[in-house]
């Protein structure tokens, strides 16, 4: 299963859209998972138009109207997929998330996604493997727009920086 992991779009008050290099990779995708900060329902719809199977969280800077939960969970290809925008300091921001993945982790293989920092991140805290795909639109305070892709399968999963 071919699984596109974005946030942090910030559509449109820092980017106008989600650049055509990414919107390909997540039309490809089996499944999107989408860390928060959309900024607005159409960003939202936007990606749900991209990709029909889309599993997202609310951040710090989306309209209540987006009506996301803070976390979420999906189980692909075998893996469980604890997903939150990970709002809150840049300090503990690591540890933070991996509390979170904790408290809803399910027996198997679980990896936590967020977003919130707009950096790239692929760690191992407390035992779970933490993934920030960075902006995929390159919203500040990135320096570059970025995303990840993943390749989940019996349990397994192999992730892929994308970046344009």
């Amino acid at each position: 299963m071919d699984v596109a992991i974005i946030s942090d779009t910030h559509i449109p008050s820092r980017e106008p859209s989600i650049p055509a290099w990414a919107r390909r990779l997540i039309s490809d995708a089996d499944h999107v998972i989408h860390a928060g900060d959309f900024d607005s329902t159409k960003a939202l719809a936007d990606v749900r138009q991209l990709a029909p199977r889309v599993t997202a969280v609310s951040g710090n800077m989306d309209p209540r109207g987006v009506g996301l939960p803070e976390i979420e969970t999906v189980r692909l290809g075998g893996v469980t997929f604890v997903v939150t925008h990970g709002t809150g300091s840049k300090r503990n921001y690591e540890q933070r998330v991996a509390d979170i993945v904790a408290e809803h982790a399910a027996d198997g293989p679980t990896v936590g996604v967020s977003g919130h920092t707009h950096q790239l991140l692929d760690e191992i805290v407390d035992g779970y493997r933490l993934l920030n795909p960075g902006s995929v639109t390159g919203a500040a305070p990135a320096d570059e727009a970025t995303m990840l892709t993943a390749e989940v399968s019996g349990g397994e999963i192999d992730v892929t920086v994308r970046r344009e």
